[in-house]
Formats: structure tokens, C-alpha cells, sequence
């Protein structure tokens, strides 16, 4: 199956928000914390909203998601298979596997993955590129409510080559740069643009996957968690032993009172 993935415009962009708006319609989730989160959370991410816009400069705007990226370090960091990538390229999030480790939050280059805080049964969340709608034979939601045709979604491949079109068709519109062709391995969602998306967390130059970084503390954690829990398991006899010591004593001292008290 072919990789498939979005194409966003950054000169099309006017930071209307009804990308966001259809994301949060689309996955059900409550428009008011959308927006309260927008207002108190740096990058405008969080459990209500999983997709966002920011603001570049003046009259420059960029939507920011998932990446969705070729060789996600989530997926690598994950311990239990609970985020994976789907055979078109899509990386998901099973609930169900989910233990709670956050590891994904850390191993995510751009900061992507957001953990319900505020639930008291809480899980982690981020964009699946509607996964559902995709399987209906429809867009994800944000690139169909876009008013601009900012976001084109489609195959890869034939986005990388429209990227490089227009930006040979147009020199002196766009940077000479798609963003997600190879950084950090390389993404499904990518960018054209004529200005910088530093703010975005695209690094300055081309990095590496890093997955191959996250593989050793992954592979190290059973070790670590067996470590802590014989740690926990010893202290646990030591006070448990000690408490039945002072029980033993205490009782001891108990019959000896009893047995003066009887002979007086």
C-alpha cells in the first residue's frame, strides 16, 4: 500500500482555524477546552486539541500536527505496541495497550503526543490522520474543511513531486526547501513555505531518524523496571521484618507486665 500523507502550503495559509475546528469535530472532542487550551498552552496542543495553527510572523501562519513520520520514534519508544504505523503510513494509538509511560512524549522530535492530564482515567493523544475517513474513502477532516486548498492529502511520493513543482514553478514564491522530504527520516506531512518553520520544530539542518536512539533505552527498560522492582521488593521485607520485630517485642513486653502484675 502506498504511503500516503499531506502537502501543507504555508503562503496559502490565513489562520482561520477551521482546519482545527473540523479535528475536533472529528474526533469528538470539546470545543470549549479546544479553545481554553489554545489560550494557555504555548503551541496550542493538548488532549482537546490535536491540531493547531501557529503563527509564524505577522501574516504567516502553519498548521501543526502529527507528521506522521516515515520511521516514527514514538512507535520505537513505545514498550507495548500501543502506537503504530499502518500499512498506509499512518501512525495510530491503541487505548487499550496504552500503560502510561509517556515514553512516546519524550521520543517525539516535534512534541506531538499530548496525555489527558485531567482525566481521571487518562490516556494519550495525538492526530491518527482520520483513520476512519480514510477507511470510508474520505480526506481527513482538516484538509477538507481548508478554504485556501492549503492542504492537499494524497500519495507521498506524487506530494513530494508536487512540492518540488510548484517550487521550480514559482522560485521566487517558495524557499527552495520541502520540510519532511528527509528530516528526521522523513515525514508524511510536509511543507512548502517562504519563511522559516523553526517554530513548527523543524531543526535547522537535515536530521537523522532517531528511533536507533530511543532502541536503547527501550530494550534497557525491562532491566531497569526488574532493578526497581527488587529494590521496592527488598524494602518492603525490610520493613515488614522489622515491623514484625517491634510486634514481637511489644507483645513480649506486654506478657512480662502481665506476669508481674499476676505475682504482685
Amino acid at each position: 500500500m502506498k504511503t500516503v500523507g499531506m502537502l501543507i502550503d504555508v503562503t496559502k495559509c490565513i489562520g482561520c482555524e477551521r482546519c482545527v475546528a473540523a479535528c475536533v469535530e472529528a474526533n469528538h472532542l470539546d470545543p470549549v477546552r479546544a479553545d481554553h487550551d489554545k489560550a494557555v498552552i504555548s503551541d496550542g496542543l493538548s488532549a482537546n486539541r490535536l491540531s493547531t495553527v501557529v503563527q509564524l510572523t505577522s501574516d504567516r501562519f502553519a498548521k501543526k500536527a502529527c507528521m506522521h513520520c516515515v520511521d516514527p520514534s514514538c512507535v520505537a519508544a513505545c514498550l507495548v505496541g500501543g502506537i503504530t504505523k499502518s500499512e498506509n503510513g499512518a501512525v495510530v494509538y491503541d487505548p487499550d495497550k496504552c500503560i502510561g509511560c509517556r515514553y512516546c512524549m519524550l521520543a517525539c522530535p516535534f512534541h506531538v503526543p499530548r496525555y489527558e492530564w485531567g482525566e481521571i482515567v487518562p490516556f494519550m493523544k495525538k492526530c491518527e490522520l482520520c483513520e476512519e475517513r480514510l477507511a470510508q474513502g474520505e480526506i481527513p477532516a482538516c484538509a477538507d474543511a481548508c478554504p485556501q486548498d492549503v492542504i492537499t492529502y494524497g500519495d507521498r511520493e506524487e506530494l513530494l513531486a508536487e512540492a518540488h513543482r510548484r517550487i521550480q514553478a514559482n522560485p521566487g514564491q517558495y524557499l527552495n526547501h520541502v520540510w519532511g522530504e528527509e528530516e528526521f527520516g522523513g515525514t508524511s506531512v510536509m511543507y512548502i513555505s517562504d519563511v522559516d518553520l523553526a517554530e513548527l520544530g523543524w531543526p535547522d539542518a537535515k536530521a537523522e531518524p532517531i528511533p536507533e536512539m530511543v532502541a536503547p533505552v527501550v530494550h534497557a527498560t525491562p532491566y531497569i523496571a526488574g532493578s526497581v522492582l527488587f529494590s521496592v521488593a527488598g524494602l518492603n521485607w525490610v520493613v515488614r521484618r522489622r515491623m514484625q520485630r517491634m510486634g514481637e517485642a511489644e507483645s513480649t513486653e506486654g506478657k512480662a507486665h502481665d506476669s508481674e502484675e499476676t505475682a504482685s
